[in-house]
Formats: structure tokens, sequence, C-alpha cells
């Protein structure tokens, strides 16, 4: 492994000045680390006194392109140069395992469910006192973290990332599903798959991968060199009952707490303390939170499922359900109701694209078109006004939320915010 002496003999080009990008620099700052060139492709003001007067020149010379997880091949301004010189580009990620300390990595990716899996495998350490860090496509960019003592480091890690991935290799690593997802941004679906597979490309012998049975096979044709840890459903499900812990009693999350189970299992966490430290933990928001309960209606913000396959578990995990939907689909998703449908009362149409929703659904479930959030709201207070039955008010939108709003967070909080609102007036 290089160390930060070594990396000062190199020369870099961070190219996407986000979070991410913005990152790097402090970092490379942090070290003393000269070295480097900054580019954007939208704003030339930022770090001006780094930015190339010759991009292609820059990237030629230069030994590593770091490239940003928003800055796609196939859709960049300059993509035709980055391709070029694709050899050389790596992420932030990638910094970290060339100038790894003496900590553990544990390195989390999948299409559906990598936050939450990733929240509960750092409470879990915390609570065994384990000195951890959470960062990477959660929220804050992991070279913010790297300088602190640590026994773990988690890292949740996205496709973008993994895509260009030259060098990470986790202690731990843990793929967790893989559904259709992105598929805008990395062209077809074997160029994801492929991305994700990345996780365990540069493992070692003594380092364990976690797979699932229905990726086993992919995994041993894409020769990965860890050891290989297929998690087993059952054997969580066997010990869950002992969980005191509602937002766990659902079935929604076995799939991925069977992983964290199969984790602490190699970490040597006892059962008793991996079951006592699962009482205090606390679900994230907008993945199937239960925010408010008014007479006869439960609420649920599941603003975070922005494909069928992430709604699919709140479908299945509710009943008596009137079901907000819409708003940007996932390239070539498809919803599928037919095991579903006796758990759907009505469903509520938003966004921009109704038709590709409406044309999904109108076989299998009565639809409104609501077009927004409070329209939508004030529809099923109408429609559920004389039930008498348990009712579930369900945002899940099966599909991204930037037609109408910043990002799924902001849709979520309006949701809660009409339903805290009106709720409360006419229930």
């Amino acid at each position: 492994m290089a160390s930060i002496y070594n990396l000062k003999k190199l020369s870099f080009l961070v190219y996407g000045l986000g979070l991410t990008g913005q990152s790097v620099i402090s970092f490379f700052k942090k070290n003393n680390i000269e070295n480097y060139q900054a580019w954007d492709d939208k704003n030339k003001k930022l770090f001006k006194k780094k930015r190339p007067r010759n991009l292609e020149k820059a990237m030629k010379e230069v030994n590593y392109i770091i490239l940003s997880p928003g800055v796609s091949l196939r859709k960049s301004v300059n993509k035709n140069k980055l391709i070029k010189h694709k050899d050389k580009i790596i992420t932030d990620i990638d910094l970290i395992f060339l100038i790894k300390k003496s900590l553990t990595s544990i390195v989390v990716t999948g299409s559906n469910g990598k936050s939450t899996t990733c929240k509960i495998i750092e409470h879990i350490l915390r609570k065994n006192k384990f000195k951890t860090l959470l960062g990477g496509n959660i929220g804050t960019p992991i070279l913010n973290l790297i300088s602190k003592k640590i026994d773990f480091l988690i890292i949740e890690a996205s496709s973008f990332q993994l895509a260009y991935s030259k060098f990470i290799a986790p202690d731990y690593a843990l793929l967790l599903n893989i559904t259709n997802d992105h598929l805008d941004w990395h062209g077809n679906m074997k160029n994801y798959i492929n991305a994700k597979f990345k996780i365990f490309e540069y493992q070692k012998k003594n380092q364990f991968s976690f797979v699932n049975s229905s990726l086993k096979s992919e995994f041993k044709k894409q020769n990965g060199s860890g050891k290989l840890i297929i998690p087993n459903l059952k054997s969580y499900r066997r010990i869950k009952y002992k969980i005191n812990n509602d937002y766990l009693k659902s079935d929604i999350n076995d799939q991925n707490m069977s992983y964290v189970f199969s984790l602490s299992k190699a970490l040597k966490i006892r059962n008793a303390d991996f079951l006592r430290s699962l009482s205090s933990f606390e679900g994230l928001p907008h993945r199937y939170e239960i925010f408010l309960k008014q007479k006869n209606c439960i609420f649920i913000n599941d603003s975070k499922a922005t494909s069928f396959q992430a709604t699919k578990g709140a479908l299945k995990n509710s009943e008596n359900i009137y079901w907000i939907l819409g708003g940007l689909p996932k390239k070539n998703d498809k919803i599928i109701l037919k095991d579903l449908k006796k758990n759907i009362i009505r469903s509520y149409i938003i966004g921009k694209n109704i038709n590709f929703f409406k044309n999904q659904i109108h076989k299998y479930i009565n639809y409104y078109i609501a077009k927004d959030l409070k329209k939508s709201i004030l529809q099923i207070l109408k429609d559920i006004k004389y039930r008498n039955k348990k009712n579930t008010i369900l945002l899940s939108p099966a599909a991204a939320s930037y037609d109408q709003f910043l990002n799924f967070e902001k849709r979520g909080e309006k949701f809660k915010k009409l339903c805290n609102y009106y709720a409360r007036r006419f229930i």
C-alpha cells in the first residue's frame, strides 16, 4: 500500500467539484499534497488557480484522474477525453485503500437498503464498544473521516464509485442485492452488474465476501478471491423474535438483516450482544418510516423507494393500502402487482409521468390521478372517511423525485408535513 509520502510523488486531476471533489481537495491540503489540478464542467470559478488551461494535456500528464461519482462517462461534455484516459480514473474511496492504516474496512453496496444496513452495522459496532465511522454515498464524504483513529470504517459505495474503482479492497464486502437501477448512467444491466461486483475484484484471500445465494454463481464467474459467505435468512429469522424493536418486526428488512447477522458472526459478536444492540436502533427517515398514527390510520413515508423493486417490500408488508406513487420512473422499470393487488385499496398517481404509471397499473388496481401530494392526501382522506378497517396511507413512489422535488428527502418531508396538517383536521 502507498503511504501519504508516496501520494506526494504522484499527480492528480480532481474532476467534478461537488461535495466529493471538494473533500478530495481538502484531504490533499491537510496532507500537504500539492501536485493536483481541479476541474468542473459547470463551475469554472471553483479552485480557479488549480484549473488547467488545457484539460486534454492535464489528463495526459497526471498519474490519476479522481472522478466524482456524479460524473458519467456517457454524459459528460468531455466524455471522449475521459474515455481516452479511462485507465487513469479512480475515486475518492480508492485513496482510502492507497493509504490504508490500521483499521478494518466494511464496504456495503446494493440496489436497495444500503443506507439502513450501514446504519445498523454502525449501531451494533458502537454498542459493542468499537470506534466506528460511517461515510461515503450515505452523505459524508469518506475522506472527511479518515484522519480519525478508529477500529472500523464503514463505507456505503454506489455503483458510480465502484465502476471507476481500481484499489477498493474491503476486509468485509457486502453486496446486498441487484435490481434494475441507474441504467441511464451505466448504459445497460451488464455494466451495472459489473460495477457492483467490483466490490470484490481486488480482495485478497484473507478478506470476506458476502453475497446471497442468487448472486453466488455470478461471484464465482467473476473469480472473486475473498472468502465467500452466503447469509442465511432462516438463521436470522430464528432469532428475530428475540429482538425488542418494533422497527425490525416487519419482514421488510429481513434479507438485509441476514447480512448484518452473518457479519456479526464473522466479527465474533455474540448473539446476546447482537440482540441487545438492536433494541435501541431507530430507522432512517424516508425508509418505510411510520411517522403518524391517527385513529384507524397509519401513515408511512417511504419516499426513498425510487424503483418498483424498492416499493415492493412496502406493499408486501402492509394492508388496506392507499398508495401514492409516481415521479420520474427508472429506465426499463416495470410495476408487477399480480401478487400484491390484494393489499391495495386504491392508488394515487402524482408527478409528470402520469401515463407511464397509469398504463402499468390500470389492469390490476383502481387509481386516481392526483398529480401532486396535496391532492392525493386530500382525496385519500375522503376515500377512507367511512371505513372502519385499519388503513395504511403509504407514499412509496417507485420513482425518482426530480420531476417535482429536489430529492427524495424533500418529497418525504413535504408528505409528512401535509399528512400531519390534514390528518389532524379531518380524521
